[in-house]
């Protein structure tokens, strides 16, 4: 049977023996909805690559002791991938965050691109990323990651250039790319960069823009792909070829 897995702030310092308080929000979740008991084996993840594994001791209402067992501490992925994704409209940015994080994305940069029918705005965008966020925090533990991925404020196209401008390898993605994704040329460290552009398709100032930064634009397929999976598409195919999935 798999272990359910609940997020810790801080396992820095945990050895074998330890006892390990969960509160809060996450140990309501544990005990009210999830009626995890006494006796029972838990996983918990501070989210940057230290996992415990251990036996629950005590309950209450939001409090959850867990007695640590073995305690792993995991090395961060590489190369690593960082998604720009433009905003969809509706819960399909949920929809991207969540399936980017269980496929592995280290980071997540919501995006007001020019044609984004989303638009964020004060509290609107503050929101936005707290909703992301979470989904990001509940999708990593669903797929067990020891790193959780980050996701970033809501990004203009010029801090999308300069994040561009400093990656190993930045790819913008495009119906009418210049050349189809990468093969076999892939960094084997580093920083990885893939931007996804919105329902409206990217604008020619943007596509000079991100060339002009050094990124590489590319195609997919003949077919064209909704903007909330397009990245995962493309994610994936690339993890394909990298040691992480090979």
């Amino acid at each position: 049977m798999t272990l359910p897995v609940h997020w810790v702030e801080s396992l820095a310092g945990t050895r074998r023996g330890d006892r390990v308080e969960v509160d809060g929000d996450e140990a309501h979740h544990a005990v009210a909805v999830r009626r995890v008991r006494a006796d029972e084996r838990v996983v918990l993840t501070d989210g940057r690559g230290t996992t415990v594994t251990g036996t629950v001791s005590e309950t209450g209402k939001r409090r959850m002791v867990v007695v640590a067992e073995e305690v792993d501490s995991h090395e961060p992925p590489t190369p690593s991938f960082t998604v720009v994704q433009a905003l969809p409209k509706g819960d399909r940015g949920e929809l991207a965050v969540e399936v980017l994080t269980e496929i592995g994305v280290e980071t997540i940069v919501p995006w007001a691109a020019s044609r984004s029918v989303a638009v964020w705005r004060g509290e609107r965008a503050a929101k936005g990323v707290a909703r992301w966020r979470s989904t990001a925090r509940e999708a990593a533990k669903q797929s067990r990651r020891a790193w959780f991925p980050e996701v970033a404020d809501l990004a203009s196209t010029d801090e999308v250039m300069s994040l561009l401008a400093t990656a190993d390898l930045a790819l913008v993605l495009h119906e009418d790319g210049d050349q189809p994704l990468p093969g076999a040329e892939l960094p084997g460290t580093g920083t990885i960069v893939v931007v996804v552009g919105p329902e409206g398709g990217l604008t020619d100032e943007e596509l000079a823009t991100f060339r002009a930064a050094g990124a590489h634009v590319v195609r997919l397929g003949a077919e064209v792909l909704r903007t909330s999976t397009a990245g995962v598409a493309a994610v994936s195919a690339l993890l394909a070829r990298t040691p992480r999935w090979g």
